[in-house]
This record gives C-alpha cells, structure tokens and sequence, in this order.
C-alpha cells in the first residue's frame, strides 16, 4: 500500500468538506469579481464615478425611484443619495480596493513575521531576545491611535518619497501600517515551531553535512511550517479586511470619488431610516467575504490537524 503525503491528505480531507468548498467557490468569484468586475461593468455602462442627475431629485438629491433609485437594468442596486452613482458599480470598485489592501498586507505580514520567527528561534541567545523585545515593543502600540494620528503625515511623506499623490499614498499607508503592526504574531507562532523543529534530526544532519544558515533555515525547516503559516493566513486576511473598512469607516481609507465597504457604509448611516438597503447591501457583501474566509480557515485548521481521524 503506498502512502499519502500530508498534501493529499489534506486534499481528501478538504474535499469531503461541503463548507469548505462552497467557502472556496465564493472567494474564488469574490477575487474574479474583483479583477474583471470593474471592466466588465465599464463595458456595460456601469461607472462608479458617473453622476446620474437623472435618478435623482434636485431638492435634497434623493433617488427619483423608491427603495434607494433601484431600476432594472440601469441600476439593479440602485443609486447613492446626492450624486446619483450607482451602488453596483461602486460595490466592485470597493471590492478590488478592499482585496488589494488587505491581501497585500497580509502577504507582507506572512513574509516579514515568517523570517523573523525562523531566525529568533533558530538563533536563541541575544538575537532570540532583541527579536523577542521588538516583537512586545510593537504589540505594545495602541494600533488604532497610531494609525489615525500617523495618517496624515505617513500619506504626504511617502508622497514625498515619490509615490503618487491621493488615493494610492492612501492606500500603501494602510498596506504598510497593517502589515507592521500585524507580523509579530505570526513570529511568535514560528518561532514556537522553530523552537521544536531545530532539536529534530533532520536539521542536525544538515549542520552535520555543512549544510549553511539560510540553507538550514529555509530549504530544512519552512517547508515544515507551511501548515501553521498557511492555517494563519487565511485567518489573518478576513481580519485585515474589516480592520481596512473600519479605518474607511472612520476616514482612514480612500478618499471620494473612489470607495470601500467601509466609506460605503459611513454614507449609508445618513440614510439608514430611509433606505436601509444602503446599509445592507456593502455589509452584506462584508460579512460574506469574511464569514468564507473564517469558515474555510476553520476547515484548513480541522484537515491539517495531525489528530484529526476523518
């Protein structure tokens, strides 16, 4: 009988999962939606910029149609009170700028957390404790003040540094501020791992055979952590994309005509007595996107749990 690597273990564990893949499906179409979703609609005659003065009343700016200016086919979600935008359009706009933000930090966090928790505790000694100080010195910081007090001055330094004025300063604040203040618990993780792996005999054979530091590092022991770092990705991007719409909520994001989920549902607070679909429809959107990452995170978890008997 020939056995099963941990990879097709895992595969046959994840595909008797029915939550797991209906999970997977919708991010899978959250991601397409995001890519070719804002020109697919831009073919069609959606845009989330244009000022549709039509749908709209000129005294208060209220959407003509009732229940929010909805109107098949031009405005199937309807219409944003006082300009007339269309919400379909600006949902996928918020989607691909919501996606970017939080799978680029979260790629950063996995990276700069990975190598620092190999190091620390593969080194020990000075290097595990001055690693070990930085990682409490920036879990110390009150992240939400920080990122609200440094927004301004970041945005116009790294506009200084060359970086294009606006919403893309904006936007690589957010990247960077998330993902510096989000690695040190994936290094704590790894280094815990590291902490066991290096006593193993695998990694005192490569010292034995001359094998050097980085080659000990990332060719012996990464490809032996890639289950906890894996499992902690899918849980840490979920996380990085309601920590980007609350920063939106509270004016930390991108600044208008461009928006996210969390600009989208700061507007519909005005309006939610009226049209309570504003509410519902970007929180809607929300919710789904990190309930599936939850859940298949959950269901990664369970399929890469060695104790676990399927």
């Amino acid at each position: 009988m020939v056995g099963r690597s941990l990879r097709e273990i895992v595969w046959a564990r994840l595909r008797r999962d029915r939550v797991a893949l209906i999970c997977f499906a919708i991010l899978v179409v959250m991601y397409l939606l995001a890519i070719v979703g804002p020109y697919l609609l831009n073919a069609l005659g959606y845009d989330p910029y244009t000022f549709d003065r039509a749908a709209i009343s000129n005294s208060g700016g209220q959407p003509v149609l009732p229940n929010g200016g909805i109107e098949f086919p031009k405005h199937p979600l309807g219409v944003e009170w006082g300009t007339g935008r269309d919400i379909m359009a600006q949902l996928l706009s918020g989607l691909r700028i919501s996606l970017i933000v939080s799978t680029s930090a979260t790629i950063l966090t996995v990276l700069i957390g990975t190598v620092v928790g190999i190091v620390a505790g593969y080194a020990g000694g000075w290097t595990d404790q001055i690693l070990g100080r930085l990682m409490d010195l920036v879990l110390a910081f009150p992240f939400l003040l920080i990122v609200l007090a440094l927004s301004g001055v970041m945005t116009d330094r790294l506009t200084a540094m060359g970086v294009p004025e606006g919403n893309t300063s904006r936007v690589l604040y957010l990247i960077l501020v998330m993902s510096l203040f989000g690695w040190p618990y994936l290094a704590r993780i790894v280094r815990g791992q590291v902490l066991s792996l290096r006593e193993r005999e695998f990694v005192e054979a490569a010292v034995a055979m001359g094998a050097g530091t980085p080659r000990i590092l990332f060719g012996e022991m990464l490809p032996n952590l890639w289950a906890p770092i894996l499992v902690y990705t899918t849980l840490t991007l979920p996380s990085y994309i309601g920590l980007e719409a609350a920063l939106s909520f509270l004016g930390v994001g991108v600044l208008p005509p461009d928006t996210t989920f969390g600009a989208m549902l700061a507007n519909s607070v005005s309006y939610f007595q009226v049209v309570p679909l504003y509410l519902f429809i970007p929180g809607g959107m929300l919710v789904l996107l990190v309930v599936s990452f939850n859940l298949l995170g959950d269901s990664l978890r369970d399929a890469l749990d060695p104790k676990a008997i399927h």
